[in-house]
This record gives structure tokens, C-alpha cells and sequence, in this order.
């Protein structure tokens, strides 16, 4: 075997191991019930018109397609996931609105240069391995003057700060594999869009979550519905002193986020338009 094939099989063996673990738990709940706020946010930060032809990567069940099609906008959301799409559709059904759905790999979109007025990616492509190459296939398929949106969880945040807790109990990640929060840096991002961008506009701002009472709560529907932590807790799942550490770890970090009931999230949002 090569060393082109040999590359070739481990990136196909590395996004069959992603695929699986999205495909874990309930993560379209998640997106439904702990941040339904932040699709819509996105959607309407990238100006969304009627006739605009909108690209969601790494699009989950829809938190942010499903608003851009109801804006009137043509839609195709894409995902790694097949099981997440099938909810996606369901969704959108439900709530009327008429979109494509796609399975695709962030890092090797199958859509011509420039497509798209709107490429847009809420808390999704973030998860995309190699950073470089998902970013790079983000802007070659928005046009000239179009624009791309990110909402990111950012490293110093609560998310950032989940995965950084559950890193220590984790399996290594595979060579090359870089952190999904790095996304959630500004000065990170501007290095991997570069010069193809302008009018580059990001902010920090955090999304309220009020779905648990207590510490607990948070713990048990994430190990019950997240992918990621569904995955940590299988990697230590025949060693009972390393659950309840991991337990007791999750615990006290959303201890530590949540005041009289809510908890903020922090999340990077950045705009941009893709240069001429």
C-alpha cells in the first residue's frame, strides 16, 4: 500500500469513527432544547434573503438551515451524520420549510467554486479534523462578495472548558487531529481564512441555557444525548473509579457556570465577506 492509499484509509477509518460518534445519544435535542437560539442568530447575522443560496456545513438536524430555508432562502445543509439529517427532514417538514439535505465531508465539499452566496456553519465544522482544509473548502465554494458566517464554542468558554475537562479520560485523537474550540479564537480564525476574506466582524457573546436544575441534570442529559461525552464515558466505561471522577468533574464545572439557574455559554460569532 502507498503512502497516498495508506493516508486515504485512515482519513476514511478517522471520519467513520466521527460519523459514528455524532450518530451516538440524541444531539438533535440538544441543538432543539439547550441552544435553539443560536441557528436563528446565525442565519440573521449573515443578512439571509429571499433567493440566496445558503450552504450550512456540518448542518446537524437544522439549527441554522431550517431558519435560512423559512427566510426564504435556497437551502442545502450538509452533514458527516445520515441520522442527524433524517431528523433534519422530519424538522423541517414539521415546521414547513423546504431545503436540501446533503451527507457531505467538511474537508472535501461536493459543490462547485462559488456556489454560494452564504456558506454558513453553527457550532459544526468546528468538528471537522484538519482545520485547514475545512476552512479552505468553506471559501472555495462561496462566491466572490458572498458572505460566511461561524458561530464557535470558544477554548475559554463552557464548552471549551467540557472538552478540556473530559480530555484527560478520552482515547488520544489520531495524529493531525486538531481541537475542535480552537475555532472559537478570533485571532485562530482570522489566520485560517487569511486574506480571501474582508469586512471580517466577530464578537464574544454567550447563549443563556436554562434546561437544568442542578449540576446533575447538566451531567446526565449530556451523557445520555452528546456524542463527544457518550464516547468519554464508553473509553472508561469498565472503570468505575474513573466514571465517578469524570462525574464528579462535569459536576463541578457546571457548578462553577451557573448562577440563580442559568448557565452562559460562550461563543465566538464572526462574519466576513469572501474577496473578489
Amino acid at each position: 500500500m502507498t503512502d497516498a492509499s495508506e493516508a486515504q484509509q485512515a482519513d476514511r477509518t478517522l471520519k467513520a469513527k466521527h460519523r459514528a460518534m455524532w450518530a451516538l445519544g440524541d444531539y438533535p435535542s440538544v441543538a432543539s432544547h439547550v441552544i435553539p437560539r443560536l441557528g436563528p442568530l446565525l442565519v440573521k447575522e449573515c443578512g439571509v434573503q429571499i433567493g440566496d443560496r445558503v450552504l450550512d456545513i456540518a448542518a446537524g438536524s437544522g439549527n441554522a438551515a431550517i431558519p435560512a430555508a423559512l427566510a426564504g432562502a435556497d437551502v442545502v445543509a450538509t452533514d458527516l451524520t445520515p441520522e442527524l439529517l433524517e431528523v433534519g427532514r422530519h424538522l423541517a417538514a414539521v415546521q414547513g420549510a423546504k431545503l436540501e439535505w446533503q451527507v457531505a465531508d467538511a474537508e472535501a465539499l461536493p459543490f462547485a467554486d462559488g456556489e454560494f452566496d452564504v456558506v454558513m456553519s453553527c457550532v459544526g465544522i468546528m468538528f471537522a479534523p484538519h482545520h485547514r482544509t475545512a476552512a479552505d473548502e468553506m471559501l472555495r465554494v462561496c462566491r466572490a462578495g458572498g458572505t460566511v458566517g461561524l458561530v464557535n464554542w470558544t477554548p475559554e468558554g463552557f464548552v471549551g472548558r467540557l472538552f478540556a475537562t473530559m480530555k484527560p479520560y478520552a482515547a488520544p485523537p489520531p495524529p493531525g487531529v486538531q481541537p475542535p474550540p480552537l475555532w472559537g479564537s478570533e485571532e485562530y480564525v482570522h489566520e485560517l481564512l487569511g486574506d480571501a476574506v474582508t469586512d471580517v466582524v466577530a464578537r464574544r457573546q454567550t447563549v443563556p441555557v436554562t434546561l437544568f436544575k442542578n449540576p446533575p441534570d447538566f451531567r446526565e442529559f449530556f451523557k445520555a444525548c452528546y456524542g463527544p461525552t457518550i464516547a468519554v464515558y464508553r473509553a472508561v466505561g469498565d472503570d468505575p473509579e474513573k466514571v465517578a471522577a469524570l462525574d464528579a468533574a462535569l459536576d463541578a464545572l457546571a457548578a462553577e457556570h451557573t448562577v440563580d439557574g442559568v448557565m452562559e455559554w460562550e461563543y465566538l460569532l464572526l462574519t466576513a465577506h469572501r474577496r473578489a
